[in-house]
């Protein structure tokens, strides 16, 4: 082949090969001798300090992550933008999404061995059920088809594929250096607060993030390497990420407190809303997940959907982050600009109707984004559709002539009522909208707004919107610490299953034997079928054994008891206990198939969850 070309034109691509080569040795060389400084850093420091030196290295990893998710997902957005603005095809919106979504597809099935984990459940099973494990391929599987995704235009966020990135580099970076379970899942917690913070410039919401939604439990102590690496990641993404990429806001106006019923009404909308898109959300989901055709053919009849919804709402198109900062500006109107409804630019109504149907159908946009086949998360799309929401019920307000409210105060407000009321994290929520404002104006339309939401949402959704899959499968985690340890126990580490029987037929003289041969204290009364009929417990016969003659004249079936509830052996730890609370017993029998299986201790049940309990706190 080298024939074909003149031979300069031959030296000079075998110097770039050469060249490449020579880059890919130096950067392994760089990686190795980076390994080795930290693993001689491990060495001669104490267990903290290499873990605080562990949460400055994985923010500044986070940040890079999120930079290049960021920078490629805004570029898009901006060619795409010049695009329908110069040669006004404002087909090139729609036809981007689909070939994301299609390219996601394919990576996800000749790249990514054809499996990929969404959302940031995964964390939190990892966490309670894999020892804090992630995969290694999540370091990098999230930021590819992420950004093929919701860079090319799919109607999704970002930032849940950042955080599980970060979870993924936290825990990887720990199985490296041979971490503790502990240490693991500390530095997880430290990758997901540095995501957020980075996509966000917003440290103490990132910090927050990671204690309220994803991590268990927490001691006062964690929390220094947590905000070391919140920090450290926001530090890094605001010196090296162009500021109008992230999602910031100028424009604030004073709290009157003579709007707080509105904002309470806002408040019971919010929480309203965030149960529509949670439950409809799911549907499509589960409509997708359902439909037996190949994944590309799910993916071309979501993605065309897609394309459809976004040709006629184009602010759809994407993160929407810029359509959010657009609708608190002064001008709103400009989002009809190169669309349809672009003649209807400085018609208020039309303009207001608008951006209530687009509120209405985000959900079915992000659902099909990520239903059909593409990867992203609903960090972003609730907050568009609080600000969305926030401006709609502000400017119908206003346009009534009942009110004149600060639109902008409640387009900004609105994204952490959406966003509390979908994640049930009240706290993230208000810090994350007060940092993004640049100052805490807001903190009490703020506090308002989302504690009504999260009470709302909670009360139609037990479950916020990432945990419901865990819930389908039986590892549902809540806000209450008991039930979230409870459900990571295994109900068969704590079955015993060699306890002796006796048969309802027996002599009493037998089980006194058993007793005197056995440390038991209560024993299974079964039939030749395995069937349990009854119990007998030491402290019911004890008057009894003394008597020589009844002993041996009377029959198991005489002085057996029903128990006072049974296990089966497929219920959960939550369960077990409350049948234990209920029952008031020590010891229960466990079915398995109808049949007697085995008895659990109240008190190794009890054991089983102090030691777990000591494991899951994070010191």
């Amino acid at each position: 082949m080298i024939f074909l070309f003149p031979k300069k034109t031959v030296r000079i691509y075998i110097y770039l090969y050469h060249l490449y080569g020579l880059k890919k040795i130096m950067i392994k060389r760089l990686f190795r001798r980076l390994e080795s400084i930290i693993a001689l850093s491990q060495s001669v420091m104490t267990p903290k300090q290499f873990i605080f030196l562990s949460s400055v290295l994985v923010g500044i990893s986070c940040a890079f992550a999120v930079i290049v998710l960021k920078t490629f997902a805004h570029s898009v957005f901006s060619f795409a933008t010049y695009i329908n603005g110069t040669l006004k095809l404002s087909f090139i919106n729609s036809i981007l999404p689909i070939i994301g979504i299609l390219l996601t597809v394919f990576v996800i099935n000749k790249v990514l061995n054809g499996t990929i984990q969404k959302g940031t459940s995964q964390i939190l099973y990892a966490v309670a059920k894999k020892a804090s494990i992630i995969p290694k391929k999540q370091m990098y599987a999230q930021i590819i088809t992420s950004s093929l995704t919701v860079g090319l235009g799919g109607s999704a966020g970002l930032e849940s594929p950042i955080v599980v990135t970060g979870a993924a580099f936290g825990s990887n970076y720990a199985q490296n250096y041979k971490l503790a379970y502990k240490d693991r899942t500390l530095l997880i917690g430290c990758g997901v607060a540095a995501g957020i913070a980075a996509a966000f410039n917003a440290p103490i919401a990132g910090v927050l993030f990671a204690i309220e939604v994803l991590l268990v439990d927490v001691s006062i102590s964690a929390f220094t390497p947590i905000m070391i690496s919140a920090a450290t990641g926001a530090l890094v993404s605001a010196i090296v990420l162009d500021e109008s990429i992230l999602l910031s806001f100028k424009k604030q106006e004073t709290f009157d407190f003579h709007n707080i019923p509105f904002y309470i009404i806002l408040g019971l909308l919010t929480g309203f809303m965030a149960v529509y898109y949670s439950r409809n959300f799911q549907k499509i989901e589960h409509y997708f997940a359902e439909l037996k055709i190949g994944p590309y053919k799910k993916a071309l009849i979501g993605s065309s959907i897609l394309a459809l919804l976004i040709f006629i709402f184009p602010t759809l198109f994407g993160e929407g982050y810029e359509s959010i900062k657009t609708l608190s500006e002064t001008d709103p109107g400009k989002l009809l600009d190169n669309t349809l409804f672009e003649s209807f630019r400085n018609n208020q109504w039309v303009f207001l109707l608008f951006v209530g149907c687009t509120m209405m159908v985000k959900v079915f946009a992000s659902g099909l984004t990520i239903g059909s086949g593409g990867n992203g998360g609903n960090f972003a799309p609730s907050l568009f559709l609080g600000s969305y929401l926030g401006y709609f019920f502000s400017k119908f307000v206003s346009l009534i002539g009942l009110s004149h409210l600060p639109i902008s105060n409640f387009t900004m407000v609105g994204m952490a009522g959406i966003l509390s009321g979908l994640f049930h994290a009240p706290l993230t929520a208000i810090f994350l909208i007060a940092e993004i404002t640049g100052g805490y104006g807001l903190m009490i339309p703020l506090m308002i707004v989302s504690s009504i939401s999260f009470a709302i949402s909670k009360r139609f959704e037990k479950y916020s919107l990432d945990v419901k899959n865990l819930a389908k499968k039986g590892h549902a985690f809540t806000s209450n610490k008991d039930s979230n340890i409870l459900s990571t126990l295994d109900i068969d580490s704590i079955i015993q299953c060699d306890y002796l029987t006796v048969h309802p037929e027996d002599h009493l003289s037998k089980l006194v034997d058993l007793i005197s041969h056995s440390n038991q204290v209560v024993f299974a009364v079964v039939n030749n079928e395995k069937e349990l009929v009854g119990i007998v417990h030491f402290n019911d016969i004890r008057e009894i054994i003394f008597n020589a003659y009844r002993v041996k004249y009377t029959l198991i079936k005489d002085v057996m008891k029903t128990p006072a509830a049974t296990i089966s052996s497929y219920d959960s730890m939550e369960i077990v206990m409350s049948k234990f609370e209920k029952s008031k017993s020590a010891f229960l029998p466990v079915l398995r198939n109808d049949k007697y299986f085995g008895f659990i201790s109240k008190s190794i049940a009890l054991e089983a969850y102090r030691t777990k309990l000591r494991s899951m706190t994070i010191e």
